[in-house]
């Protein structure tokens, strides 16, 4: 065997070195409704220990993507491995490393905080002493041994979360799965939720992958990818992602938007874009621009602002609509 053999691994090698090492290794991922592409070449690597989200409005993959990967839904092309076990062919193997979080409820509201869990404990076969005492740490580390003779049904949404979040860690997996984890939370819940998140990443180095549409959710994450229309239109740093956005973010709003950008455009050799009914430029010291834009053409401006690039701001810059736009609902 010679030496530049040896030094280059076939494609196969390097792709099956790549998934055993990552938490999470996808392949062209597509899944089709009918005749409606949901998820389409999706393509990504999520480390160990990382915190991932996956951001996008609805109708754009996320609900899809959360499915297969929970294995809820079958692959239909592409590939996908969780720490290394191919998730269509070693789904048993696979489900035992997950934790997953449902955007809503799988609380039995009925039963206490305590039987739900051992419930969920069964169903893994757990039980006996072991499946106490994993529930007795899953709720004294979540602040729920005062309340776990309550039923579910009369705590607070935080607490309820609290609740999902122990169920899911009971059997002790290496990656959990939340499905826009901050629903129904107020801020003050939400806050708290994420502390423990984090606490769960540097302390047990769970991975943990979520998806939202909550700008201030992604922003704590590792990294994220952005989803659209089925399609991943961009994974890297929060902060990264937004120093993409050339400069400043002005946003002007006029009767008559698309003679206004004509005129930009003939003045200040600037090609804004048309998003929503306003026009949006990206430009470094914005404050200058909007000096002399209302200068030239303040009679015809009826508001304008200006800031630092956003999470949503870069939803735009990449695919040119809003990100609450109108999408259809079934993901």
């Amino acid at each position: 065997m010679s030496a530049s053999t040896i030094s280059n691994p076939s494609q196969a090698t390097a792709d099956a070195i790549r998934a055993a090492s990552s938490a999470i290794d996808a392949r062209a991922l597509g899944f089709r409704y009918g005749d409606r592409d949901a998820l389409s070449d999706v393509t990504f690597s999520i480390a160990r220990g990382e915190i991932f989200g996956f951001l996008g409005p609805n109708g754009g993959g996320k609900t899809t993507l959360f499915k297969l990967l929970s294995t809820l839904a079958p692959i239909q092309s592409g590939s996908a491995r969780l720490f290394g076990h191919d998730l269509a062919g070693e789904t048993a193997t696979v489900r035992r490393q997950l934790g997953v979080v449902f955007q809503h409820p799988s609380l039995d509201g009925k039963l206490t905080v305590r039987e739900n869990l051992s419930a969920h404990g069964h169903l893994y076969g757990i039980s006996g002493k072991r499946l106490h005492e994993r529930s007795a740490a899953m709720l004294e580390r979540l602040g729920l041994t005062s309340r776990e003779r309550d039923r579910v049904e009369t705590l607070s949404g935080g607490l309820q979360r609290r609740v999902e979040l122990a169920k899911a860690l009971l059997h002790e997996p290496a990656l959990l799965l939340l499905d826009e984890p901050s629903t129904g939370l107020d801020p003050a819940a939400r806050r708290e939720f994420w502390n423990y998140l984090e606490h769960l990443r540097e302390h047990e180095g769970v991975t943990i992958v979520l998806t939202t549409h909550y700008m201030e959710e992604a922003e704590r994450c590792d990294r994220i990818g952005i989803l659209h229309q089925g399609k991943l239109v961009a994974i890297a740093p929060p902060g990264e992602l937004k120093s993409e956005v050339g400069g400043d973010v002005i946003v002007i709003r006029t009767e008559e938007p698309e003679i206004l950008q004509r005129k930009i455009l003939a003045r200040f050799k600037l090609k804004g874009q048309l998003v929503d009914g306003a026009i949006r430029i990206e430009k470094l010291r914005a404050h200058e621009l909007v000096r002399d834009l209302i200068d030239a053409f303040g009679e015809e401006i009826e508001s304008v602002s200006f800031g630092k690039p956003t999470l949503e701001d870069v939803f735009v810059h990449l695919t040119g609509h809003q990100f609450f736009a109108h999408t259809p609902e079934t993901e």
